[in-house]
Formats: C-alpha cells, structure tokens, sequence
C-alpha cells in the first residue's frame, strides 16, 4: 500500500468519525428541542374539584378541543389529578354551606394554583374569613376577577343587517320570572310599585304559575318589556336575566341592579331601559305603556341586533376551558391574603 493510499484511509476514518459524533450531538440537542416543545406543549391539566350546585357534566375525551376548539386543555374533576394539577377550582356555593371542603391535609404541590369561583354577588357569599392565604386566583363575573366568566356577552356580527325579526305576537306589557321573591329586595318594591299602573305576567314560585323550561322564552317573547331585576345591588352583577330571558327571548329588558354605566359596558345603551333614570315608578310606568302604543320608538331598542348576537354562557365545561388560553398570564407569586377585600367593589 502506497503513501496516498494510506493517506486516504486516514482521511476517511477521520470523515467517519467526525460524522457519528456531529450526528449524535446533533441528535441530542433535537431530542433536548423536543423536550423543551413538548413542555412548552404540555396540557394544563384543571382539576374541579366539585362541580357547582351539584349537577354533573360530561368530561369524556378531551372536552376542550372537541367542544370549544382550545387545545392543551386537560379538564378533570376525578381527585386523583390533585397532584399533577396545575389549577384545582372550588365552588363557593358549596364551600359557603359545608357541603364540601377544601383539601388542606393533602401536601399542596409548590407550584398549584387554587381558584376561587363564584357567580354571585358579594353580599350574597357569606364569610369569607375563613379562606385566608389559600387561593392564588378568583374567578367571577367582575371584570377585576383574575378570570372573568360573565352571564353572558354580545358578540360582533361578521356581517351587520338587521336578520333579526321583532316578534309581533306581543299579548302583555310586561312580564316577570321570580322564585326567590323577598319583600325586603328593593325589586320587589318596585314590582308591587310598577304592576299598580302596568299589566305585568308573573311567573315562577313566587306568582305559583310555573313555566316549562321549553316555554320560558316564547313566553316572555310575548310581552312587550321584561323586569331583568337582580336579587342583589353589586357592582357588574348582570345576570342570565338579561342576556337569555330578555335579549334572547327577543323582548326589551327593564333592569335593576348595578349602575347605568355597568349595564353600559357590556350592552348598547339603547338596548334596555333603567329603573333609576326614571323620578318615579310611576313615571316608568308611563314610560313603558306610552313604548308600547309607539312601535317605531320601541323598535328603536332592537336596532343594536343589526351588529350584535347574544352570547350565553351557561356550561361550566366552557367557563373552565377558557381559563387555560390565559393561564401563562397568571403571576407565579400571588395569594389572597383576605379574599373580603377583595369583593368590596
């Protein structure tokens, strides 16, 4: 064998060699990319920890990306998650009533994050000096909440026009769906007040005349006007009363609850009608019966249709997957000292 020779051996061992170590750095660095992807790709696994009010929903599969179109969403309400959780969610409701109770003998993982849930207004959420130091994160109606899960919302319209037919089958003034009737809640006063010089429908536990779930909305659909009056007076505190029985049963909603300017935020102010802009109860009632002989005024409250379609949110399912395209967002060091001062809007 001849020097070139030999010469070109060397070269090609030394080729060979030099191409199994780049190949297998190279290796390791992709599998070290995966590895990085694949945890920035990591499902966020929420864990509900009871489901409010009781009432059980469906988790087969993954509910998030079939449902709602949100991937990277594991939705959990099986306990054996507690550990690899990332945000485990507890209901007020039942909290509030002992009917369930927080995990505090489980180790906690260091970097969990607890939720704090509720839908309703504060006065209504009892004590909360119990809960102090516990929870990394609220989630409510307000718009100040961590997570803010509303009643309900209008959406753009992709292509504005007026598709929406004003129904004319309207039989009474106004109408009215009630069970927690309580004299002392201001709605109640000016209902006595109101039906006194307008012919108001009533219904639910309170008027004894129950409504079908079926027939709630082509019911209120007949009346010109609904009383979309909350239990509570709190700041944002606008409920399914305004977003399905009165914008989605196609009627003109009479609110009470928070200020004008809430209602404002979330609706066009031409979309409803507000108790306190009005010096009396009687001035309203005027109001509302002189609407109903004008049709070109009263149709006026449904012209924002031609822009806007009503949103409802009233699965729970939804709610919790919507936390997880925000939930990088969140601060890593954040815990309520006193969850009170919080809620006092």
């Amino acid at each position: 064998m001849g020097p070139t020779r030999r010469r070109m051996s060397s070269w090609t061992l030394l080729t060979l060699f030099l191409t199994i170590i780049f190949t297998y750095i190279f290796m390791v660095n992709q599998k070290n990319q995966n590895g990085i992807s694949g945890l920035l790709k990591k499902n966020i696994t929420i864990l509900l920890w009871h489901w409010p009010y009781g009432t059980r929903y469906n988790l087969t599969g993954d509910v998030c990306l079939k449902d709602y179109g949100i991937s990277g969403c594991s939705l959990e309400d099986n306990r054996t998650f507690y550990e690899s959780a990332n945000l485990v969610v507890f209901h007020h409701f039942e909290l509030k009533l002992q009917r369930q109770h927080l995990p505090l003998a489980l180790p906690r993982p260091a970097t969990q994050k607890w939720v704090w849930l509720s839908l309703e207004a504060p006065p209504n959420n009892g004590d909360l000096s119990a809960f102090k130091n516990l929870f990394n994160l609220t989630m409510s109606y307000h718009p100040q909440a961590d997570i803010t899960v509303p009643y309900g919302k209008l959406l753009p319209k992709e292509k504005p026009g007026l598709d929406f037919v004003i129904p004319n089958n309207k039989s009474y003034e106004a109408c009215w769906v009630v069970s927690n009737f309580q004299r002392h809640h201001k709605r109640s006063t000016v209902f006595q007040e109101l039906k006194k010089n307008l012919n108001v429908q009533s219904y639910g536990l309170f008027a004894k005349k129950q409504l079908p779930k079926e027939m709630l909305l082509p019911t209120i659909s007949s009346c010109y006007f609904y009383l979309a009056f909350e239990n509570t007076e709190s700041p944002h505190y606008i409920t399914e009363k305004l977003w399905r029985n009165a914008f989605q049963a196609g009627t003109v909603p009479v609110v009470l609850g928070p200020p004008r300017r809430d209602y404002e935020a979330v609706a066009p102010p031409k979309s409803f009608i507000h108790v306190d802009d009005f010096k009396s109860i009687k001035a309203l009632a005027k109001y509302l019966r002189d609407l109903t002989k004008d049709p070109e005024k009263y149709n006026a409250y449904f012209t924002w249709r031609q822009n806007y379609t009503v949103k409802l949110y009233t699965d729970w399912r939804e709610r919790l997957c919507n936390i997880c395209p925000i939930y990088r967002q969140f601060p890593t060091q954040k815990v309520y000292e006193d969850l009170r001062a919080w809620t006092k809007w």
